[in-house]
């Protein structure tokens, strides 16, 4: 009978096979890895150079961008100067390259006071078209499109139809918009040319009731549901300070 010798591991032959096994495989991670270089590495490098100018040209650009902005603000101010002080040779023009080179509140800036010279230069049409334009824009924040909205109304008031004044302004005509006011009192003054007396009375009643407008609106709309045959007289009757 043979005898049967058995071999024992001890600790320290298991750390070396730990530490073969080890090699190994990283030997075959870095013949996979040299393939894959290999195959696909000049691709991986375009990548990354592409990926590296991409930002490098988005942080150049945003920069760019807010250079562009801050000049396009003071070109402006410089432009809104000058037609406050009636100097305005010139301004048309700067004000044109100024919103065609600006974006959202600084073009929409641009363009109101070019059609506000517009009208200094008795030129109603440009005025009118500029206006437009502004409301046209989806890229110009929502408050610069509406009192646009409402200066071309008032500029073509005399020549549309009331119906047409109503359906424009209905939006901004409800209470809690920011130019409810206005546009509220330019719908019920196109009720009125409508015959449609009593609804006028009632939306002049509720611009008189309504403490966000203007007092000298208020008043003015109360005066007028007055002679509507509408009492709005309480609603103008101020509040006495509590003792």
């Amino acid at each position: 009978m043979k005898n049967e010798v058995t071999v024992a591991l001890g600790p320290d032959d298991d750390k070396l096979n730990e530490q073969f096994q080890r090699e190994v495989d990283e030997k075959m991670r870095e013949d996979q890895m040299a393939d894959f270089m290999k195959k696909y590495g000049t691709w991986i490098t375009l990548g990354v150079i592409a990926f590296l100018a991409a930002i490098g040209g988005y942080l150049f650009w945003q920069s760019d961008k807010e250079a562009k902005a801050a000049e396009a603000s003071e070109q402006l101010a410089l432009a809104i100067r000058d037609v406050g002080n009636g100097d305005l040779d010139g301004v048309p023009e700067r004000l044109d390259a100024i919103a065609a080179d600006s974006t959202e509140a600084t073009k929409a800036s641009a363009l109101l006071t070019r059609a506000a010279v517009a009208l200094q230069q008795g030129d109603r049409t440009k005025a009118i078209e500029t206006y437009a334009a502004v409301v046209a824009d989806d890229s110009i924040p929502e408050a610069y499109r509406d009192i646009a909205l409402i200066r071309q109304t008032m500029l073509e008031y005399d020549r549309m139809e009331p119906d047409a004044i109503i359906a424009r302004l209905q939006p901004m005509a409800q209470p809690g918009h920011a130019f409810y006011g206005t546009a509220a009192e330019l719908t019920a003054i196109a009720m009125m040319r409508a015959d449609r007396n009593d609804e006028a009375g009632r939306l002049f009643a509720a611009i008189a009731a309504d403490e966000t407008v203007p007092e000298t609106l208020r008043s003015r709309a109360g005066q007028v549901a007055g002679t509507l045959g509408v009492d709005a007289s309480d609603a103008l009757i101020p509040e006495e300070d509590e003792e």
